[in-house]
């Protein structure tokens, strides 16, 4: 499990790595004004509906039942499963598509109406989201491919696949000045980049015998089933996204720069969920669909335990970061060219915001695993969309006063109570049980981040009167400092509170 963690962890990393110089340029580029929202409309628009329609509830309901077809029936019952699935997913998004293409003015009304009030931005997201939204169709197929693989225990290429995104959008910036605008640059980028992870998950999948086919349209009894927990997972996936959804209306009527902080602050905050959230997500998913399926329940609970402790170990130190010195991460990663200082404070702030409720994002992969590896997809939409509704009703009432803030500490709420909810199920449910060894290790998490965010805001205060005397990259250098001070910090708390033991014990379990 160790191994293949590392796997996803290492490939998503490198994505993270990648993005951040993608997302340097954007900020150079396109700066926080009308074009960056314009843009950042035009790519979430694509993202939520793939996260509706892709990586949230299919890949919650496809992974358990190709595991339990393809361990009960055999391979050949797998890929008839496959083709049909992949059938009904490629019919369904180019209805999508064409509906969305053909009504994307009537769609922009809806989902960005702060930009009604001026035309010339109005215009440019329309054609903007016009160019993106392709995007979506390619790489749903993109996810289907990603989950027969991890099926087959192959998570490299699955994981690879959206560093080809960033890639792609730095080419094209780079050649923004033959563009119209560096919006249709980014835009343009987005839409290869689809191609690009499409025929790289298309040719992992070909050379192993797994690549679907188009089938005829039936409803099997395997396809029945699929449906069934397809249904409550694209509720609860369709919760989350209308309370994204929620993000970008309220923020078009914010004033402009709203959009672009919340991007990267997102941006930022998405490091650590995705690669060990999702990348223990990704791997415990298939691992407790298998255990199930052999009937081995201790061995699905001993693991899902131990992602809970790795998930905890990795994302400490990020919450710690992320909240006590969020400025000083946004002014050495973003504050240069049209991304000003003033704008690194707004997204700084924003990100603190997000990071109260970093561990639930990070956890929650590893929290819903045990209902969907036993084809449970509706227990944990009871969660989520209350944890929408707690959401939803926040931004209305946070906007005001605290902008962008406000939407994000909305979010950070909604997002515990989703956790909260979810663990309580499970433990009801006897999935998961907090016993005085998890409590112990859990206390002593939170002494080490409070151990680690003490470290980095004295770091912060005294570092700047040495570094002032540096000519250039003071920013950078304090960035740095704030790494080897906290990397010596942390694991020195760690062999402190936990002991070796602990810590080699989790490493070979």
């Amino acid at each position: 499990m160790l191994r293949r963690i590392f796997t996803v962890g290492g490939f998503t990393l490198l994505s993270r790595l990648t993005g951040f110089a993608r997302d340097i340029m954007l900020a150079a580029i396109l700066g926080a004004g009308p074009v960056a929202d314009a843009f950042f409309v035009a790519l979430r628009l694509p993202n939520h509906f793939r996260a509706i329609f892709a990586e949230g509830a299919f890949n919650a309901a496809f992974v358990p039942a190709y595991a339990h077809v393809s361990g009960e029936k055999g391979e050949a019952s797998a890929k008839l499963f496959a083709n049909h699935i992949f059938t009904l997913l490629f019919v369904s998004q180019l209805i999508l598509l064409a509906l969305a293409l053909l009504f994307m003015p009537q769609m922009m009304s809806i989902l960005a109406p702060g930009f009604t009030d001026d035309p010339m931005q109005r215009g440019l997201a329309i054609e903007l989201t016009r160019i993106t939204f392709p995007y979506l169709l390619l790489i749903t197929l993109v996810t289907l491919y990603g989950g027969i693989l991890n099926v087959m225990q192959r998570f490299a290429s699955a994981a690879a696949a959206s560093i080809f995104l960033n890639i792609s959008m730095m080419a094209t910036l780079a050649l923004a000045a033959f563009f119209p605008t560096a919006g249709h640059a980014a835009a343009w980028g987005v839409l290869i980049s689809g191609f690009l992870q499409y025929f790289l998950l298309a040719g992992d999948l070909a050379l192993h015998g797994g690549l679907p086919r188009f089938a005829p349209l039936k409803l099997d009894e395997d396809v029945r089933a699929f449906f069934r927990a397809l249904g409550p997972a694209t509720l609860g996936s369709m919760g989350t996204q209308l309370a994204l959804f929620a993000d970008t209306i309220i923020a078009t009527f914010l004033p402009a720069g709203a959009l672009s902080a919340l991007y990267y602050a997102d941006r930022l905050n998405q490091l650590p969920i995705g690669v060990i959230g999702i990348a223990i997500g990704t791997v415990l998913l298939p691992e407790m669909s298998r255990q199930l399926t052999a009937g081995d329940d201790a061995g699905a609970r001993a693991s899902q335990r131990r992602a809970f402790e790795f998930t905890l170990l990795f994302s400490v130190p990020f919450v710690a970061a992320f909240l006590v010195v969020p400025d000083e991460i946004m002014r050495a990663m973003f504050a240069r060219g049209a991304f000003t200082r003033a704008d690194a404070i707004s997204a700084g702030t924003t990100l603190a915001a997000y990071a109260i409720a970093l561990i639930p994002f990070v956890l929650i992969r590893s929290a819903v695993a045990p209902f969907y590896a036993r084809k449970d997809t509706a227990t944990p939409v009871k969660a989520a969309l209350t944890g929408v509704a707690v959401n939803v009703v926040l931004k209305v009432a946070l906007m005001g006063a605290l902008a962008q803030v406000g939407l994000a500490l909305a979010t950070a709420a909604g997002a515990w109570v989703n956790l909260l909810l979810v663990i309580f199920f499970s433990v009801r449910a006897g999935y998961l049980g907090f016993d005085r060894e998890l409590s112990t290790a859990i206390a002593k998490f939170v002494a080490t981040g409070l151990v680690l965010a003490a470290a980095l805001g004295a770091c912060a205060h005294f570092a700047p009167a040495y570094l002032a005397q540096l000519p250039a990259l003071r920013s950078e250098a304090m960035l740095a400092l704030l790494i080897v001070v906290g990397a010596v910090v942390y694991a020195a708390a760690l062999l402190i509170l936990f002991g070796p033991r602990w810590i080699k014990r989790l490493l070979r379990g």
